[in-house]
């Protein structure tokens, strides 16, 4: 049994301030012991599960935020950006039974810990199909056409809530409780790696593949914060405007789905001035 820990930093335990997840920040060296300790967990619990291989792909910011030296040793680690399917690189390898999504979040505009949708800013909301999405949406969709389950999910509670939507037969842990977008009741990492362990040797049990879905169509349309940044999005082939400060456009397949996302993200997030937006 192989494993695919996709692996973000704003649902990790501890988490709860932009700067926590800020590479090169004080506060991001001290949360990445807590970051890891929840990665090394799902790894702990899947390997107590049966899992012979555990894979782990950083899927936060720059990539490189884990502490490779802390995971078990029996764990691989993709480390580092530029990747063709980014956050469930690793998925397309044709050999994986099931995908943990560690350390999720909430999507942009809704309420959760550090929420947001790819971009920390200026993305307001992203729809699939017309339902708001979260990256675990559209990661869940990506993976379900390798025929592969996401299994576990952990973050903040509103995090698990939202995973009932994509995931619904996963096992969920909360590792925090949403008070606002920048602060949460957390549990202390040595209570959060013992219940990610039980939660991952549990959800071993439903790492089984299954038919690829072919769910496609899928219309993905964003909502920006201002309108030069629709405009800017609409120089990706086949991105229109769909409203004043929206951008939509279709796939056949998430696999498409998910790259077109990415380059949206990528040229959009050059527009944004510092100031102003």
């Amino acid at each position: 049994m192989k494993i695919l820990v996709s692996a973000d930093m704003e649902g990790a335990t501890g988490v709860t301030w932009p700067a926590d997840v800020l590479p090169g920040t004080p506060e991001w060296e001290r949360c990445r012991p807590m970051f890891t300790s929840d990665v090394n967990a799902a790894v702990l619990g899947f390997l107590d599960g049966g899992a012979d291989r555990v894979l782990v792909n950083e899927a936060h910011w720059s990539m490189r935020n884990l502490l490779l030296e802390q995971l078990d040793e029996r764990a691989e680690m993709i480390t580092g950006r530029h990747k063709t399917l980014s956050m469930v690189e690793g998925v397309q390898g044709g050999d994986v039974d099931g995908v943990a999504f560690v350390g999720y979040h909430t999507g942009a505009g809704t309420e959760g810990v550090l929420a947001h949708t790819y971009l920390a800013n200026s993305i307001t909301g992203v729809w699939l199909n017309g339902v708001r999405a979260s990256e675990g949406l559209l990661n869940a969709h990506v993976v379900a056409e390798y025929g592969v389950p996401v299994v576990l999910v952990t973050g903040d509670d509103l995090t698990c809530r939202d995973a009932g939507v994509y995931a619904p037969d996963a096992v969920t842990v909360a590792v925090k409780d949403h008070v606002s977008r920048y602060a949460a009741v957390c549990r202390t990492p040595a209570r959060t790696a013992a219940d990610i362990r039980s939660a991952a040797k549990q959800a071993a049990s439903l790492a089984v593949r299954k038919d690829p879905v072919r769910g496609g169509p899928y219309t993905v349309e964003l909502e920006f914060d201002a309108e030069h940044l629709a405009m800017y999005a609409t120089l990706v082939p086949g991105v229109e405007r769909s409203g004043e400060r929206r951008v939509a456009y279709t796939s056949d397949a998430m696999y498409e789905g998910i790259r077109t996302f990415k380059t949206v993200t990528t040229v959009v997030s050059s527009a944004v001035e510092e100031q102003y937006g």
